[in-house]
């Protein structure tokens, strides 16, 4: 497990348990996504408009949870046509979908291929628009997502999302121009909580980079949040007083400190001590239960922003040294 640094001192007792049959339910679950035709996963790569010189851009869809089309953004810098490159697969944060071509540019910048998955049943909020439905929805328990088929662990949304961010893994992996072992999980918030479920789950990634995760500790963190995604919960949990005990039990199956518990791949995190929206408590105590090597960059007196650019830039450097010591 990774050691925390010292100056965030000790961490209390971890809240959320840990289900008997918590890898049987994943493996089970992708073993269904996985059961649908390969083939499928790569129809349409469609050139789109090029909104900046120096890359190029693709609308690739794939096969996600229950075989259903989810939407990426694929790019790649112009200048590297037809080469092998690392591959960085994106989760955005919550509310956000993929947005336009363009709108995230760094990665593919910095001399890598980047898919930016989008987000089902997102893409209603900052601007950033969503091209993927969640067609099993079902009637909404609450505004948002975050509770959402939340009665039981198989129809829980983040169920639906995290097979959908694996078998964008699995989709990039798949990709001729793609080195497959040189691929990492990048994500911020919503991002990072998926992200980390991704590291637990795909056990040959070359770098998982997280940053302020959402859904870390949550019986112990949706206490502590303020405002929204958390107060999803809380909202719906003050209306249905004795359905407290099967929520947690659900929420168990996505939390990614039972996630990172099982995650090998080397790994790079970001927190902010001052972060309201999702407490550092959740990403501390997924840290200390990751399994494989970790390194940490705190920012004490930043919030949800953690460190921003300053971090992107720490990310890259990382995840390029990462590749620099790879074999391609």
């Amino acid at each position: 497990m990774a050691v925390l640094p010292e100056s965030l001192g000790p961490l209390p007792a971890v809240t959320v348990a840990e289900p008997a049959d918590f890898d049987s339910f994943w493996e089970r679950t992708l073993g269904r996504a996985r059961s649908h035709d390969p083939d499928a996963m790569l129809v349409e790569r469609v050139g789109v408009t090029q909104p900046l010189a120096e890359l190029r851009y693709w609308d690739l869809s794939f096969s996600g949870f229950a075989g259903q089309r989810v939407r990426a953004w694929l790019s790649r810098p112009a200048s590297r046509d037809g080469e092998v490159l690392p591959c960085v697969v994106q989760i955005p944060g919550y509310g956000r979908g993929r947005g336009l071509p363009g709108e995230i540019p760094h990665v593919a910048a910095s001399g890598m291929a980047h898919l930016l998955l989008d987000v089902r049943g997102q893409g209603y909020g900052y601007g950033s628009g969503g091209d993927t439905p969640d067609p099993d929805a079902g009637a909404p328990e609450a505004p948002g997502v975050v509770t959402r088929g939340i009665a039981s662990p198989d129809t829980y949304y983040y169920r639906r999302l995290i097979v959908d961010a694996v078998r964008a893994v699995d989709a990039a992996r798949a990709l001729p121009d793609v080195d497959a072992r040189r691929v990492f999980v990048m994500g911020n918030s919503q991002g990072g909580g998926v992200a980390l479920a991704v590291a637990g789950l795909v056990p040959d990634l070359c770098g998982v980079t997280v940053s302020v995760p959402f859904l870390c500790d949550v019986p112990a963190v949706y206490q502590l949040a303020q405002g929204e995604p958390y107060a999803e919960l809380a909202r719906y949990l003050a209306v249905r007083r004795t359905g407290r005990e099967e929520v947690l039990r659900t929420l168990s199956y996505v939390d990614g400190v039972n996630h990172a518990r099982r995650a090998q791949a080397p790994s790079l995190w970001g927190l902010g001590l001052r972060d309201t929206c999702c407490p550092p408590l959740g990403g501390q105590q997924a840290l200390a239960a990751y399994a494989g090597p970790a390194q940490v960059e705190i920012y004490p007196d930043n919030g949800h922003e953690g460190g921003e650019f300053h971090y992107l830039r720490r990310q890259l450097a990382w995840i390029r040294e990462r590749c620099a010591g790879t074999t391609s």
